[in-house]
């Protein structure tokens, strides 16, 4: 475990999930679906440079960045099990129907995570 990336991501986490209860209810449209494809399109490459950015500044050989891309991305798959579990209490200001929406988005943030530690290899 790579202490520093887990550390990184638990800092993402926590600006992440502070922003949710914030304005997450600007974010999530379950009534909306094109609203959430749009969503989940823009968060994939931004996800992905973000972790080859954070792999590529935490001193990782190369062939080790997706044991790092783990360590970045496990308090999202974590804590978000628990958000998600508990979504009313921790989101009041979402509607609880976009619930299947964050859980989606949390697993889609976690993909492309690993996408940009194994796609990223090759151009580091």
């Amino acid at each position: 475990m790579q202490t520093r990336l887990l550390l990184y991501g638990f800092a993402l986490w926590i600006a992440g999930a502070a922003a949710l209860r914030v304005a997450g209810q600007r974010v999530f449209h379950p009534e909306n679906p094109a609203s959430t494809l749009i969503l989940f399109a823009l968060s994939f490459p931004l996800m992905a440079w973000t972790a080859r950015r954070l792999l590529r500044g935490s001193r990782l050989r190369i062939e080790n960045w997706p044991a790092g891309a783990v360590s970045l991305v496990m308090p999202t798959l974590l804590l978000d099990a628990l958000s998600a579990a508990f979504f009313p209490r921790v989101y009041p200001n979402i509607p609880a129907s976009a619930e299947g929406i964050f859980g989606g988005w949390m697993l889609w943030l976690c993909a492309a995570a690993f996408s940009g530690a194994m796609l990223g290899r090759k151009r580091a």
